[in-house]
């Protein structure tokens, strides 16, 4: 059942590293365009068709939890929201390497000690092991970062120019960076806080136990989505790119769109699944394996999509070893699991 759990892990982060892909092939769209239609469909569309099509006793289940487990949820889900939307503008200070580095580390490392104050410490031995693997896997994340700074400061040509050119904005990009990361957190919170019971009201209404990460996902997603629709219907009157809509286009942006919603919402509910899988410390170990497959996969996407061609044997030489570092790290996690 571990492993089982380790390998619908690692699935959920390889389809949360590639769900941005077909973004690229959007045409005559606005940033805002692509990503608030995004957000509509992943957070709204595809978690209302899927909760109702899937969940046998869809009313039954959410009635018999207590409003208090649901408010929770709610919150926490809010907050991710809210740190999602953080993350973009961080990225917009100091850039996507360093600005998903200090993000992903700082959700990594906040996000799977979070189940540990809900569900309780392990015992010492598997507590040390998951502990050290997560440090591992830090260190990785970190690397990836000065990767990414590194082949910048190539692009430039000058570390100093990299220096003046973010002078400004640097120190507040980060401080965005992990606060945002610290708030994404409530996704881990809401799934640990929430699932043992929606799992038992689920069971009770005759579902199969996969889809439990089903119910999961609907209150993490629908709360969660109202930040991030609310700030997007914002930037789009505030970028006057409402009329970009109004595109031939629109009918192929559409599809490309909806296959990213429903990758990001299916790698969301398998990261569910495999927390279930992974038994008493799967929202600790399932979340640091989700999150670190998950940037593995943008490291090869890029590295595949020739992003280092022209980078630097220090950059690269970061790069891969901060991949090494948390695959390393994945498995001593995994291992601690097992103890």
């Amino acid at each position: 059942m571990m492993i089982e759990g380790v390998v619908w892990a690692i699935l959920a982060g390889l389809m949360l590293g590639l769900y941005a892909l077909p973004e690229k092939f959007t045409e005559e769209f606005k940033f805002e365009n692509t990503w608030g239609l995004f957000f509509m469909m992943t957070m709204f569309v595809v978690p209302i068709i899927a909760s109702l099509t899937l969940i046998n006793g869809f009313g039954y289940v959410f009635a018999s939890v207590p409003s208090s487990v649901l408010f929770k949820m709610a919150g926490a889900s809010f907050l991710w929201g809210i740190g999602v939307m953080m993350w973009g503008k961080a990225i917009n200070h100091i850039g996507l390497s360093l600005g998903f580095s200090l993000f992903i580390g700082t959700v990594i490392l906040i996000g799977s000690l979070l189940p540990f104050i809900v569900d309780g410490l392990p015992e010492t031995e598997a507590f040390i092991t998951i502990m050290a693997g997560i440090i591992v896997v830090l260190v990785g994340v970190l690397a990836n970062g000065k990767a990414g700074l590194t082949r910048e400061m190539d692009e430039i040509g000058s570390p100093k120019a990299i220096e003046t050119e973010g002078n400004r904005s640097v120190g507040t990009g980060i401080l965005i960076a992990i606060i945002g990361g610290l708030l994404a957190t409530g996704f881990s919170y809401a799934n640990a806080v929430g699932r043992p019971i929606l799992h038992e009201a689920s069971q009770q209404s005759g579902n199969a136990e996969w889809v439990t990460a089903v119910v999961v996902m609907f209150p993490i997603f629908i709360s969660g989505g109202i930040v991030m629709t609310a700030y997007f219907c914002w930037q789009l009157t505030q970028k006057k790119a409402w009329a970009n809509f109004k595109t031939p286009a629109f009918g192929k942006n559409l599809i490309l769109i909806l296959i990213m919603a429903v990758f990001h919402y299916a790698a969301s509910a398998l990261f569910a699944f495999a927390a279930f899988k992974l038994g008493s410390l799967g929202n600790t170990v399932g979340y640091a394996i989700f999150n670190t497959s998950c940037v593995a996969t943008a490291i090869v996407s890029g590295v595949v999509t020739k992003e280092w061609v022209n980078a630097s044997f220090k950059a690269k030489a970061y790069l891969y070893t901060g991949l090494f570092c948390m695959i390393i790290g994945i498995v001593i996690v995994a291992i601690g699991n097992g103890l």
